[in-house]
């Protein structure tokens, strides 16, 4: 079993779209038609983010909070140094955590209220990048 893709639905399309196709690298894709905006975002061929457009209604019937964060691991160094320089050259907020019993490195995106972007890597390849 492989997670197929992971839905945010938020208030600020546009916003949840730049991050994630100007930084982090998703491209926007073919989507349904469906009643509510959003887009699909695509990785390696395949949507993995559907984004969905926040209506009061919606909102209504839904339990809060309905995501907490999405993770995505990077494995290749200049993929992750690359990421890193995407977000300081676009002024986009992180934070940086050290995981000392898996020798990892999250990294934490704010996204749209409620959902923040996890960036997770192994830190003893990439410990330069532990200075934000």
């Amino acid at each position: 079993m492989k997670l197929d893709h992971a839905t945010i639905v938020t208030k600020d399309l546009e916003h949840a779209r730049r991050i994630l196709c100007g930084i982090v690298g998703l491209s926007d894709g073919p989507r349904p038609s469906f009643q509510v905006a959003g887009y699909w975002l695509y990785a390696d061929g395949r949507p993995v983010i559907h984004l969905v457009e926040a209506t009061l209604p919606a909102l209504e019937v839904k339990a809060c909070p309905r995501i907490d964060h999405i993770a995505l691991r990077v494995d290749d160094a200049e993929e992750w140094t690359a990421l890193i320089d995407r977000l300081r050259s676009n002024n986009v907020p992180y934070t940086l955590a050290e995981v000392p019993l898996a020798d990892e490195i999250q990294l934490f995106v704010p996204l749209a209220p409620g959902v923040v972007l996890e960036f997770v890597t192994q830190a003893n390849s990439f410990a330069s990048t532990i200075v934000n």
